[in-house]
């Protein structure tokens, strides 16, 4: 397991309205830098120094965690995943792989 993964992932709304799973740091790094220029903001900028702090130093992951799910928080993309979404859910398969 890579020292940068979280104990837990995020899940997020991106931009297509699709859910995205963020698992680690580096995706988390993926993911605001891809973040539009003219929605950025203080959190933001929060979220993006404490995600290159844990990269580049040995600032705290789960800190850096918080402030990513604080900022996603913030823009209204965090979703709860309390419960288990349709792919997340294993259905009875054949021997061919296709659900039975």
């Amino acid at each position: 397991m890579s020292d940068r993964m979280f104990d837990s992932p995020v899940f997020v709304k991106s931009g297509s309205n699709l859910i995205e799973e963020i698992a680690c740091l580096e995706d988390a790094l993926e993911f605001l830098y891809e973040w539009p220029r003219n929605r950025r903001g203080p959190i933001y900028g929060t979220a993006l120094r404490a995600c290159q702090r844990a990269f580049d130093s040995g600032y705290s992951l789960s800190a850096a965690k918080q402030a990513f799910t604080g900022f996603a928080k913030s823009v209204n993309i965090l979703e709860d995943v309390s419960i288990p979404l349709p792919w997340m859910v294993g259905g009875k398969t054949g021997a061919s792989g296709v659900g039975v």
